[in-house]
């Protein structure tokens, strides 16, 4: 088609060539906008939906350990796989009750053996990282260090804990620790690491090649290759990030995240926001976290609906907040009360909570907006100052710090906030998508 266009330019006069150029632009264009996520491929999703093989296996291991528990005599092991059986299901299906459950069974082994065996507390390790409860996973690692722990163990979890508390200097002592060995659990966190020091390419490189490791264990490839596809998302290529997202849906049907983030694309990029919600409904059907709940309320916000918005707000707010889910979406909540919500002190309250669980680059770039939408400018940028200038953030927290320089008629730098929180658009509702590109064309 190009070398037809080339040819016929030759031949026509200047107003001819004119006429030519701008529909060779149009059809450009509209090459950019073809559709990512295939109506069909999702279609046969739902309607053919079946529960994969790893689900079904671990019910019949979550009935087996059952079956050995003696309710007269505490036990280790038996204990101890059938909480990781109940903790394997709520990443399946997101019903909290099951981590809720798995840490009753992990303090009654503590008891029943006076806190002597280090496992049970690498495990509540585990699950208070799930519920966002950062600093209480750290109390329990160093507990389970101290009963002793082999060094791998320590090594990964003490990354990860130190990662999510904002310690990096000492995330990345442990991470050295693991370089040597070169496999799955090293490449996965310093993909992490990566991402955090806005290395994309660097950090979508190590997920790759972190799943390419574990090819046989459908489970962990499909880990990373989600998480890969999320990093594509942050990059701006939509196109690689639905590929792998429809990999992972290959290779786990309950991936729900996989197939959360097809709708995410066909909300932002394919402008479907009828598929979009086809496939954020389906994913509510079958799993019991909230998460579907805010892609619904982003989703009504695409489609210029504010009453459907609202409603969507408020019913993942009032689910999200419940104590069950610890911190898990503070982040989120707070996005819904600086915005269609309106509850600004709710916001700053929330934000400032989060604090005493982690202090990170971003949480005070939460608390530092939620101030400032306060209109507290002068506690805001000292927050702002000391904790957040010169730091690495991600899309919405560059968009907050766009919107308070502004505020704050700091227009230079709100600009550049915005120009780098360009780079990451899709992370961003979409409406907060509109008013950045309202602002860099200002």
């Amino acid at each position: 088609m190009d070398y037809i266009y080339v040819v016929t330019l030759k031949i026509l006069n200047m107003k001819y060539i004119t006429i030519a150029l701008a529909l060779v632009t149009l059809l450009c264009s509209c090459k950019n906008h073809t559709p990512i996520v295939d109506a069909a491929f999702t279609d046969s999703l739902i309607n053919h939906y079946t529960v994969p093989r790893m689900v079904t296996d671990n019910e019949k291991d979550l009935r087996f350990w059952k079956g050995k528990i003696d309710p007269k005599v505490v036990r280790q092991v038996p204990e101890s796989k059938y909480a990781s059986c109940l903790i394997a299901r709520f990443h399946q299906f997101g019903d909290i009750n099951d981590v809720k459950q798995a840490e009753t069974i992990l303090h009654t082994i503590n008891k029943a053996y006076n806190n002597t065996l280090a496992g049970p507390f690498v495990a509540l390790t585990g699950s208070a990282m799930l519920q966002h409860h950062f600093s209480r996973a750290d109390t329990l690692l160093q507990t389970a260090k101290k009963i002793g722990i082999d060094g791998f163990t320590n090594n990964t979890l003490s990354f990860d804990v130190s990662f999510e508390l904002g310690r990096y200097t000492e995330a990345t002592a442990f991470l050295n620790q693991l370089k040597p060995a070169k496999d799955y659990s090293y490449y996965f966190r310093r993909s992490k690491m990566d991402h955090f020091n806005t290395n994309i390419d660097s950090a979508i490189s190590g997920m790759v090649k972190a799943a390419d490791l574990e090819k046989n264990v459908s489970y962990l490839r499909g880990i990373a290759l989600s998480n890969a596809a999320d990093l594509y998302i942050h990059a701006g290529d939509l196109q690689k990030s639905a590929g792998l997202y429809k990999e992972c849906i290959r290779l786990n049907s309950a991936d729900f995240h996989s197939i959360l983030g097809l709708g995410w694309i066909a909300l932002v990029h394919d402008k479907n926001d009828s598929l979009a919600e086809k496939l954020f409904k389906f994913v509510q059907s079958k799993n019991k976290l909230p998460d579907a709940g805010f892609k619904l309320y982003q989703m009504a916000q695409g489609r210029g609906d504010k009453a459907l918005e609202k409603k969507y707000a408020e019913e993942f707010v009032a689910k999200s907040t419940d104590t069950i889910y610890g911190k898990m979406y503070n982040k989120y909540v707070i996005e819904i009360y600086t915005g269609i919500l309106n509850q600004p002190a709710k916001a700053e309250e929330l934000a400032k909570n989060e604090l005493n669980n982690r202090t990170t680059p971003q949480t005070y770039a939460w608390y530092a907006y939620t101030l400032f939408v306060n209109h507290k400018n002068a506690e805001a940028y000292k927050v702002f100052e000391q904790h957040v200038s010169g730091r690495p953030l991600e899309g919405l927290e560059l968009y907050y710090m766009g919107k308070m320089m502004k505020g704050m008629d700091k227009g230079y730098d709100a600009n550049e906030f915005f120009k780098a929180a360009d780079k990451n658009k899709y992370d961003l509702s979409p409406d907060m998508a509109k008013d950045l590109a309202a602002n860099l064309e200002e």
